[in-house]
């Protein structure tokens, strides 16, 4: 049987084929249509499995050794999913074991580091396991000429994003990026989060961190996630602060730049110019 012809006329239709956004789904009498019913039953079966998928630092340690990266294993004071889900304040501290771990490692390696990097599974371990390569050999690129002095790469698991706050401190870091997966969406069961902080110490809110959010194929390139991460860490350095106070302000490249074009057209609302 053929399917009916798409109607010109319907401007949704259009609209469905620039965005994942469940719009000009159809419906079936009162209710959705079966194709549409089954779709969101398996975007939110993929974010469950996302939230509770478990974290393979394993593997993900291994590679980072392949590309000549160190890295330390640490947990965080959740003992279990069940208990870092339901007791958030938990995720937000390292266990004691772990944070004696960290002390030892300082000791052993007196006078602090520029950059500490924290990875941990968040809400989303999935999106750790997919993104977190690819976008660290795209940041390692564009700060190469920086000369920062880097610790290993810090892993943890339950871990929240208070908890890159404690590690730095520990560390002695000038700077911590935190790298986690967001709460997964109807959409997006494997986004990334960054949160960057100039001077993390315990005790730190919200206000004093930088976040760049849904990096993943299809939203924030790796590429273009790293370039706005290192201008606030630049920034940062300069001015010696981060949060609210530092603005991500960075020049994006585009292909009107290039040309020269007037950068405060908006394609949205202005015509094109023939």
């Amino acid at each position: 049987m053929e399917k009916p012809p798409v109607d010109p006329q319907n401007p949704w239709l259009e609209l469905r084929r620039l965005t994942p956004a469940r719009i000009a789904l159809g419906r079936t009498g009162t209710s959705l249509p079966t194709s549409a019913q089954l779709d969101f039953q398996f975007a939110h079966a993929q974010a469950r499995d996302a939230v509770h998928l478990p974290f393979d630092h394993a593997g993900l340690s291994a590679q980072l050794s392949e590309r000549g990266r160190d890295s330390l294993l640490l947990h965080s004071a959740a003992t279990d999913r069940n208990s870092y889900l339901q007791r958030p304040d938990l995720g937000r501290k390292l266990s004691d074991t772990s944070a004696q771990s960290l002390r030892d490692y300082a000791q052993a390696n007196p006078g602090g580091v520029d950059l500490a990097i924290v990875v941990a599974d968040g809400l989303s371990a999935l999106a750790v396991h997919r993104h977190t390569l690819p976008f660290l050999t795209r940041l390692e690129e564009q700060m190469s000429a920086d000369g920062w002095s880097l610790a290993p790469v810090v892993l943890v698991e339950q871990g929240r994003v208070a908890i890159g706050d404690e590690i730095g401190q520990l560390l002695g870091a000038k700077m911590v990026v935190m790298l986690i997966g967001e709460r997964p969406g109807l959409s997006s069961p494997d986004s990334l989060g960054l949160y960057f902080t100039y001077n993390p110490k315990v005790g730190l809110t919200d206000a004093y961190r930088n976040c760049i959010s849904n990096v993943r194929l299809e939203g924030l390139s790796y590429g273009m996630a790293a370039h706005r991460l290192l201008y606030l860490m630049r920034e940062a350095c300069r001015r010696q602060l981060s949060g609210v106070n530092l603005k991500d302000e960075a020049q994006v490249q585009t292909l009107e730049s290039d040309a020269g074009a007037d950068m405060k057209a908006n394609f949205l609302l202005d015509p094109p110019t023939t």
